[in-house]
């Protein structure tokens, strides 16, 4: 018991829809009399579930309903969810941003908290002013913060800047300097939320340096929220799902982040397409129904041994001049796109498709991918003029599994995006 550093129990948060405060004076009565005679709130025992797609069903929702966990010093904690889920409200009140409706946080230490771009900086103050302010809201000393911010600039790659009011700062700039200052400046607890979706390439691999630095050698214990399931994986042991409000998991990072994408993958079902008409307001293209199949397989079952058919069928109803019919092949585990294609990949020049019925169809390769889940969405367009279809989640998810494969007999996680057959010779001298 002595290694946890933090600890809730029991929290709940409650917030009332449409209102800011707590409501109207004869609610804030009614929890002044309960309180008096020693009863619990009133209001506590409603509250709708915290499902952003569902109607309201009660002037109350709870935001986080009976959330319970440890973290033990030197952690590295993942916590996903879908977008309204309750992450950040989580990290608000783990940060004491906000106090929890119910329940109670114990910890041990100092919490530094970076939840959203630009939190805790003061916009007309420089960046260096900054870095004194924020520590001393740690409880760091003059000397103590002297000590720590060339390293802090440095990381922050601001040097240039450091002089210059934060308020003509880009997003990436602050949260780089913000960033630095809450790693920099030793908390016991650092918690985090999105960093790296705000930052470049170089930053994302700084920061995630940091965080396995802090927690390794230092001994400190970050908490952090990510859409990025490419870091989680990578930062992360442990992870908690999260899901409507409520813990659905918590656990093994790998297993956390497969139970994540299956209720992702079970919740945009009503995205994918069948064999229906959509599209009906395009005056010039009309999708007829988009498929993904395997000869050998049964339906929404795919083998990573067999050959793969993506089938789109349309109908033009002019001549069109460029337009490209063809798929994102997305990795859910990573949030990678692995590559783009189009039924006119293999033209040397520009062609016209004429007015009339079509299929198109393309193969992806045997033993190619990889045991995992993957997003494969519509990118349909003419060529520089605009898109027809893409980036509106139409699309197919779909679980490939590797039992007949490539490295099945060794049933390891080899690493990278894609597991293709390359030929080798061995020769024995």
């Amino acid at each position: 018991m002595n290694d946890i550093i933090l600890k809730a129990q029991n929290i709940s948060k409650q917030y009332r829809l449409g209102v800011v405060g707590t409501g109207t004076l004869g609610h804030d009565i009614n929890r002044f009399w309960a309180k008096l005679r020693g009863k619990d709130d009133p209001y506590l025992q409603i509250g709708a579930v915290n499902d952003r797609s569902a109607s309201a069903s009660s002037d109350y929702v709870w935001a986080l309903k009976d959330i319970n966990f440890e973290v033990k010093r030197g952690e590295i904690l993942g916590i996903i969810g879908k977008n309204g889920a309750g992450k950040s409200t989580l990290l608000k009140l783990l940060s004491r941003v906000t106090s929890p409706t119910t329940g109670s946080i114990k910890t041990k230490g100092r919490i530094a908290s970076l939840l959203e771009v630009g939190t805790g900086m003061h916009p007309e103050l420089t960046g260096r002013e900054n870095i004194f302010l924020n520590g001393a809201i740690l409880g760091m000393t003059k000397i103590e913060i002297t000590a720590k911010i060339d390293e802090i600039v440095d990381f922050s790659g601001c040097q240039m800047y450091i002089d210059t009011p934060v308020k003509r700062y880009s997003s990436g700039m602050r949260v780089r300097l913000g960033f630095a200052v809450a790693a920099f400046l030793e908390p016991d607890i650092l918690v985090v939320d999105e960093v790296l979706a705000v930052g470049d390439a170089e930053f994302q691999k700084k920061a995630i340096g940091k965080m396995q630095d802090i927690s390794q050698t230092g001994g400190r214990t970050v908490l952090i929220v990510s859409h990025n399931m490419g870091s989680i994986q990578q930062l992360c042991d442990r992870c908690i799902v999260l899901k409507n409000g409520e813990i659905s998991f918590d656990g093994a990072t790998k297993d956390g982040i497969e139970i994540y994408l299956t209720e992702n993958a079970e919740d945009n079902t009503n995205n994918s397409i069948g064999d229906f008409i959509i599209n009906q307001d395009d005056d010039e293209f009309r999708l007829d129904s988009f498929n993904i199949y395997q000869d050998e397989s049964p339906e929404g079952v795919f083998y990573t041994n067999l050959p793969l058919m993506v089938e789109i069928k349309f109908e033009l109803f002019k001549s069109l001049i460029g337009c490209r019919v063809g798929y994102d092949f997305i990795d859910l585990k990573t949030n990678s796109l692995l590559f783009r294609s189009y039924h006119d990949d293999a033209n040397t020049e520009i062609k016209e498709l004429e007015k009339g019925e079509f299929i198109c169809r393309s193969v992806i390769s045997s033993n190619l991918l990889k045991d995992g889940s993957y997003f494969i969405q519509l990118a349909i367009g003419v060529h520089n003029k605009r898109w027809i279809i893409y980036n509106d989640g139409l699309g197919k998810n779909i679980e490939v599994k590797n039992l007949e494969g490539i490295n099945a007999v060794y049933m390891e996680d080899r690493p990278g995006l894609i597991m293709p057959s390359l030929n080798w010779e061995t020769i024995k001298k």
